[in-house]
C-alpha cells in the first residue's frame, strides 16, 4: 500500500515536470515568434529593395514631349517654345528620382536603403547628367554671346544641382534638388511666354557636345577596366618607364558593379536628353546634315537600357564562358562616344 508521503511526493513532481514542460513549451514558441518576426522583416525588405531597385533593372523611358506638355500645361505639341523639351528633361530626371518608388536612396540611413548600393549608383548617373546639361543650359544654350548675362533663374538653379548627393539632413540632398527643379520650372514658365532665353545654334550645342564626349569616353575606360585583359602595364620608352603613359588599373571586383549603374544612370537621363535636343535643334540638325549621327547616338542609348537578367553583374572574361556587362556597356557607350565625335565635326562645318 502506497503511504500518503510517497503520493504526494509523485504528484508534486508531476506538477513540477508540467511547469517546466509549459515554461519550454513557452519558451520556445517566444523563439519561434521572433524567428518569425525577423523572417518576416528580411523577407519584407528584401522585397521592398528589389522594388526600389526594379528601375536599375528594367528601366523604364517617357516622351519628352508628353513631358514638356505637362510641365508647361500646354496641350499642342507645336506650340512648345524651343527649348521647353530640354528644359522639362532637366526637371523631370531629377524630379523622378526624388518621387519614384522608394524616393532618393542616395542618402537614406535607414533599411532597407542602407544595404542597397545598385539604385544610389544609378541615380548618381543621373544627377550628373542633370549636372552637366544645367551647366550647359546656363552658360551656352541661353546665352547668345559670351558676354551675354546670365539668365537669374538659371544661375539659381544650377549649384543646386550640384549639392552633395548623401546629405540625409540639415540640409537634406532631395531639399536642395527640390530648390533646383522650382528654379528651372520658374525659367521654362518665362520660356513658354518668350521672357526666357534659348538659343538652338550650332555653336552652343558644340559646346555642350564637347562635354558630353570628356564623360562618356571617362565612362568608357572605368567599364573596360573590368576585364582582366586591361592589366597594369608600363610604356617602356628608349629603355625607361614613360610617365606620358598612365597604365589601366583592373577595377576592383567591388566597385564593378557600382561603375555599371552609375553609367547606365547616366546613359539613361542622356537617352531623354539627346531626343529632346533631336526636336529642339532640329532645324539646325537638318541644316548642318547631323540628323544621322543624333539618331545613332539615341539607339546606341537605347541599348545601353536592356534589361538585365542576371541579379548580379556579369565580369567574364574576354572570350570566357560568362558574359562581361561592363565591356557590353562599354561597347554601345563608346559607340555613342563616336557618333558624339561625329555631330560636333558636322556642327562646326
Amino acid at each position: 500500500m502506497v503511504s500518503p508521503h510517497a503520493s504526494t511526493e509523485s504528484e508534486a513532481h508531476l506538477e513540477a515536470e508540467e511547469v517546466l514542460d509549459a515554461e519550454e513549451a513557452q519558451r520556445k514558441r517566444r523563439i519561434w515568434t521572433l524567428v518569425g518576426i525577423v523572417a518576416s522583416t528580411l523577407l519584407l525588405f528584401t522585397g521592398l529593395g528589389w522594388y526600389w531597385t526594379l528601375q536599375c533593372y528594367s528601366p523604364e523611358t517617357y516622351d519628352v514631349t508628353e513631358i514638356a506638355l505637362k510641365e508647361t500645361g500646354l496641350t499642342d505639341p507645336k506650340k512648345l517654345p524651343v527649348g521647353a523639351r530640354t528644359t522639362a528633361v532637366l526637371i523631370h530626371n531629377m524630379d523622378y528620382l526624388l518621387h519614384k518608388s522608394g524616393g532618393y536612396l542616395s542618402n537614406d540611413v535607414t533599411p532597407p536603403s542602407i544595404f542597397l548600393d545598385n539604385m544610389p549608383n544609378w541615380e548618381f548617373g543621373v544627377v550628373v547628367a542633370s549636372r552637366d546639361l544645367a551647366t550647359a543650359l546656363r552658360n551656352h544654350l541661353s546665352r547668345a554671346q559670351s558676354q551675354s548675362q546670365e539668365d537669374k533663374d538659371l544661375a539659381i538653379g544650377e549649384p543646386y544641382y550640384y549639392f552633395e548627393t548623401d546629405s540625409w539632413i540639415l540640409p537634406a540632398s532631395e531639399n536642395q534638388y527640390q530648390k533646383g527643379i522650382d528654379a528651372f520650372r520658374r525659367y521654362l514658365a518665362r520660356l513658354r511666354e518668350g521672357k526666357a532665353p534659348f538659343y538652338p545654334r550650332a555653336d552652343n550645342l558644340t559646346q555642350y557636345v564637347m562635354i558630353l564626349e570628356k564623360r562618356l569616353g571617362s565612362y568608357t575606360q572605368r567599364l573596360s577596366a573590368s576585364s582582366s585583359v586591361h592589366q597594369e602595364t608600363a610604356l617602356i620608352v628608349r629603355g625607361k618607364p614613360s610617365t606620358a603613359f598612365k597604365p589601366m588599373e583592373r577595377t576592383p571586383w567591388l566597385l564593378v558593379d557600382d561603375n555599371f549603374y552609375e553609367a547606365r544612370g547616366y546613359a539613361w537621363a542622356l537617352l531623354h536628353v539627346m531626343e529632346a535636343i533631336e526636336n529642339d535643334f532640329h532645324n539646325i540638325l537638318q541644316m548642318k546634315a547631323a540628323e544621322t549621327p543624333v539618331h545613332q547616338i539615341i539607339r546606341e542609348l537605347e541599348a545601353t537600357q536592356a534589361p538585365i537578367l542576371s541579379p548580379v553583374v556579369l565580369n567574364g572574361s574576354g572570350f570566357g564562358i560568362f558574359a562581361n556587362y561592363s565591356l557590353t556597356l562599354a561597347t554601345y557607350i563608346a559607340h555613342a562616344n563616336a557618333a558624339l565625335i561625329d555631330l560636333r565635326d558636322l556642327l562646326s562645318i
